[in-house]
């Protein structure tokens, strides 16, 4: 039976013999199986033996494991990793006949990365799937993720704002284990009061000498050496890539839309109120408005699109990207750095 993780605390009972966590998301695998296990560990399921299925893997030692009595007199919980998906034919044929030959006291757990729509039709696939529970183990995004934030807030007894769970979605979307961690902290940090985006700004930037928000100010004015002592700084002290991310895409998109209204001779007076821009910080947008063209800020959007995509898809904190995107606000550097590609 198909379930997707956010249902499998409700749906623990009756427990199955079989679990299968298949997807691209290792902290949504590690949760749904770190819920299996505890409750594995209630109904007395104590000994676990943990295969990885390698070039010269041998499908009798999980056929082995499966006829075997316990050691310790307990029930034993059998934990199978395909780090392909793929059984091969030797391995379905023995998923397939362990299926017929259930044993109440073992449970399997298989987990690999996303299957395809052809494999959840493969005979073995629906043996495993007729005695357990299939979890597809995707990133979720868009409505989803925001649906999986909502969960994991509640989870945590947190009360947020409308703006600063929005600042989390535009944070996290696309990292869950970021996003988990980041609620942890902030439960041990907020009281019981909703909490709103400015506190957040306090909570995870200002544990820094150095902050985030430091850093766009240096830029907006073009005080490099000061800006890439800021940036190097921000590393030192493990500052979330997010956060920096976040930050700068804010910084540009405001810049994107000043330079847009002035290139259409719009008068700005309506504009910097709508951006939230207070008269003591106008001087340093004007600033970068007069240096930077509109060509130059659209640039650095699509870089600094790269730069996250790296980050969500491959894990990949590019900091000496995001050091030369640093760098792009000087409309000198253009010339040097605009035709460098990211990986």
């Amino acid at each position: 039976m198909k379930l997707f993780p956010d249902q499998l605390y409700k749906n623990l009972s009756p427990f199955k013999s079989v679990y299968l966590l298949f997807g691209d998301d290792p902290w949504l695998i590690e949760n749904c199986k770190s819920q299996i296990l505890n409750e594995a560990r209630k109904q007395g399921f104590e000994e676990r033996i943990q295969l990885h299925q390698e070039n010269q893997f041998n499908w009798n030692d999980l056929v082995n494991e499966w006829q075997a009595m316990s050691l310790f007199a307990s029930r034993r919980i059998i934990e199978l990793s395909l780090p392909t998906s793929k059984p091969g034919t030797e391995g379905a044929n023995v998923l397939k006949e362990l299926m017929a030959q259930p044993n109440p006291d073992t449970l399997l757990i298989i987990h690999g990365p996303k299957v395809t729509a052809e494999q959840t039709n493969s005979k073995w696939f629906k043996a495993l799937d007729a005695n357990g529970l299939y979890l597809p183990c995707n990133t979720p995004e868009g409505p989803q993720f925001q649906r999986w934030l909502d969960g994991r807030i509640n989870y945590f007894g947190l009360r947020l704002q409308p703006d600063a769970r929005a600042m989390l979605v535009t944070l996290y979307e696309g990292n869950l284990l970021a996003a988990d961690q980041a609620l942890q902290l902030l439960q041990l940090l907020s009281d019981k009061d909703p909490v709103s985006a400015e506190q957040l700004n306090q909570y995870f930037e200002d544990q820094s000498r150095f902050t985030v928000f430091q850093l766009v100010d240096a830029l907006l004015i073009n005080k490099k050496k000061k800006a890439m002592h800021m940036l190097a700084q921000l590393k030192a002290e493990d500052t979330a890539m997010p956060i920096i991310l976040w930050a700068l895409f804010k910084e540009l998109s405001t810049l994107q839309q000043l330079k847009q209204a002035q290139k259409n001779r719009e008068n700005l007076t309506n504009l910097w109120k709508k951006l939230r821009i207070w008269d003591k910080r106008k001087p340093m947008y004007q600033d970068a408005l007069n240096r930077l063209s509109l060509s130059n800020i659209e640039h650095m959007q699509a870089m600094a699109s790269e730069i996250e995509l790296n980050l969500k898809q491959h894990g990949i904190e590019d900091w000496t990207a995001t050091s030369h995107l640093c760098l792009l606000f000087d409309p000198v550097a253009h010339n040097s750095l605009a035709h460098i590609k990211l990986n």
